[in-house]
């Protein structure tokens, strides 16, 4: 296959809002390490984390593309010299330290997976990011398992539909915090028991009261700010809490006496700048476990709308409004 030198992608040319920072540029054609696949991109996934780059909040690791993109679905067009598990014309979605918003982007042959069967290019590259996300935060470290209980805030975004999917898939009884009824019906036939209107009611007097006093085993952060302290009030005796992100602030005053008298953990990561060997783990985990419910369709991701690479600028302002539900993608 003869490949072109340069490919059409959008850059982030300084920090700000997104139509004047996000633009359409030629870069050349990356070439894969010998470890590497270099894949023609389908379809890329959006996320928050983009948006914190492009703030200049989430710089890329070492070595990696300064392209804003963390996952992607395509086919495979090249490969290195060592790798031993795609070749040329595999459909494959795949985790990236950066780059997915191009025509073509290299990753680490274990961040690859298959693409699942019955599912289209962008739900394929809706996957990776998230996926990852939620296993190694709820499973790996938040350690949920059947019969717990476990809280989502922010469920109709497009970690809380994968989190509360996979929570319902593995046998948790699972709560949420949505903004409005729309979003809490959603929830609610993805699985969700409780969906609270967190404009309306507060979610802790609403849980704590659905689990006759008791609280939650495990609670799935996104927001932080004042979230946080009632997190801790909610938990169960020897509950967790997983800290994913800060839509509000990370700076927070916290009685630690609770953590202590509950025998709580509080846990949370990034997944960028972890290692090739952790984040292949995760990767060999999710096709172990949940690969084989995404082609059962037991699990499926929650799409809400497309935009053309070109429009990238549009899809970061979609996002910065929180009215989705579910994940918005890029697309060639």
């Amino acid at each position: 296959m003869t490949l072109p030198q340069t490919m059409r992608a959008v850059e982030i040319k300084d920090e700000g809002g997104p139509p004047s920072v996000l633009t359409l540029c030629e870069r050349p054609v990356p070439t894969p390490k010998a470890d590497e696949i270099l894949i023609k991109v389908a379809a890329a996934g959006v996320n928050r984390p983009d948006l914190l780059q492009r703030a200049g909040a989430y710089p890329p690791p070492p070595g990696a593309s300064d392209l804003p993109g963390l996952e992607a679905a395509g086919e495979v067009v090249a490969v290195g010299g060592s790798v031993d598990k795609w070749a040329v014309g595999d459909k494959v979605c795949a985790l990236l330290a950066g780059g997915g918003y191009a025509e073509y982007a290299v990753t680490h042959q274990d961040h690859a997976l298959p693409v699942p069967a019955g599912f289209s290019m962008a739900e394929a590259a809706a996957l990776p990011e998230t996926y990852f996300t939620v296993w190694t935060n709820v499973f790996d470290r938040g350690g949920l398992t059947a019969g717990e209980t476990f809280l989502v805030h922010g469920g109709s975004s497009g970690i809380g539909t994968t989190a509360i999917q996979l929570g319902v898939a593995f046998g948790a009884h699972v709560f949420t915090t949505v903004g409005n009824e729309e979003k809490a019906k959603l929830c609610r036939d993805l699985g969700a028991e409780i969906a609270v209107n967190y404009r309306e009611d507060d979610f802790v007097e609403v849980i704590r009261k659905a689990t006759g006093g008791k609280g939650v085993d495990l609670t799935l952060d996104m927001v932080g700010g004042d979230y946080i302290p009632r997190n801790v009030k909610l938990a169960a005796d020897q509950g967790r809490i997983a800290q994913i992100a800060f839509l509000q602030s990370p700076v927070v005053e916290l009685n630690f006496v609770q953590i202590m008298l509950k025998r709580l953990t509080f846990t949370g990561s990034t997944l960028r700048p972890r290692s090739i060997e952790e984040k292949a783990a995760i990767a060999a985990r999710l096709r172990d476990k949940v690969w084989p419910l995404l082609e059962a369709g037991r699990v499926r991701p929650v799409m809400h709308s497309e935009f053309p690479l070109a429009d990238a600028a549009k899809a970061h302002e979609l996002m910065e409004t929180s009215t989705h539900l579910g994940k918005i993608m890029l697309v060639a």
